[in-house]
């Protein structure tokens, strides 16, 4: 448990040394970034891989690890003849536009990871589809029933919540406010009978009522900061899922959300991205990702299952804290 908490903070200061360095160095030439180096791919992917699935928010690590690496820029990005690259309405692309598309599109990664630990699920609700497995098939219709309010209100406020919320002060905010949550609501689970844990259904037998109640709980998630692995795994809770359950039932459903918005991303900044991001540091980012969501990912069961969220609400504070004695000293 320590060991695992003390790699994130790690991972954090090693992002803070390397972009404290970068402005060092930079500062007399006035130098800032125009590209994601591998360095930079491989502390994100760290970043994505290992928190995507844990319940502090793996949008506000790489959002801050960005402002940590310099990525936050203004800076106008420019093809092979010096020339602005433009975004599809016409406004030059910045560093700041192509590191935020790439902190959704390197969820890929992290969305491989759940595959490989879930195939048996996954063939299951394969199976439930051709209509070989009933709690296949019903498994299928919750995790969809749950995605739904996010297909919808992601659409509608995908252009707002990046302008408006994909900063720092934001970020901090969402980190307390979900710490405060994640402590009163395993408070009111640790004071709920053992015969109540015992009879916790299992995700097939979910209603649909019950699948929808998650599934608002993670549109919450779409301000950066909140983290929608912990609303997910809080909703699983508010339904009377066991804390192994709920987890299993935010990864299912992470990889259908994280699919839809890492192809809507990768569809709307793609073609964009390819003209001002090397495929390298892409594609590197993305397997680190994988890797390091796997080893997560087998943590968090184990660890849900005997001790809860209180560790990480209390780390969500720390680190709320620690950004904003980095911006205001």
């Amino acid at each position: 448990m320590n060991k695992a908490l003390l790699f994130i903070l790690a991972l954090l200061l090693s992002a803070s040394l390397y972009g404290e360095t970068e402005a060092e160095v930079q500062a007399p030439e006035m130098m800032p970034k125009s590209e994601i180096s591998y360095i930079d791919a491989l502390i994100l992917g760290l970043v994505e891989g290992i928190t995507e699935y844990l319940p502090i928010s793996s949008t506000g690590h790489l959002l801050i690890t960005n402002d940590l690496l310099g990525l936050n820029t203004q800076t106008v990005l420019t093809d092979n003849l010096g020339q602005p690259i433009l975004r599809d309405d016409s406004e030059p692309l910045t560093l700041e536009n192509v590191a935020n598309a790439y902190a959704i599109i390197i969820q890929f990664g992290a969305i491989m990871a759940v595959v490989l630990l879930y195939w048996s699920r996954l063939i299951d609700m394969l199976r439930g589809v051709l209509g070989q497995s009933r709690t296949g098939l019903l498994l299928t219709r919750n995790l969809f029933t749950a995605f739904l309010p996010a297909a919808f209100i992601g659409l509608l406020l995908d252009d707002w919540i990046e302008q408006k919320l994909f900063h720092t002060i934001p970020i901090v905010i969402a980190l307390i406010a979900g710490a405060i949550l994640m402590l009163a609501v395993e408070a009111r689970r640790s004071r709920r009978p053992k015969a109540m844990e015992d009879a916790s259904p299992d995700l097939h037998e979910l209603t649909l009522k019950q699948s929808l109640t998650v599934g608002f709980l993670q549109c919450i998630a779409m301000w950066p900061g909140t983290s929608r692995s912990m609303m997910t795994i809080v909703g699983g809770y508010v339904i009377g899922l066991t804390p192994k359950r709920a987890a299993e039932f935010s990864f299912l459903l992470g990889l259908i959300t994280l699919t839809a918005a890492s192809a809507y991303k990768a569809l709307t900044m793609g073609p964009v991205m390819l003209k001002a991001l090397s495929p390298g540091p892409a594609l590197f980012g993305i397997i680190v990702a994988w890797a390091s969501a796997m080893l997560a990912v087998k943590w968090l069961v184990a660890y849900l299952s005997k001790h809860g969220l209180a560790l990480f609400a209390w780390y969500r504070i720390v680190l709320a804290v620690a950004v904003l004695i980095y911006l205001y000293t």
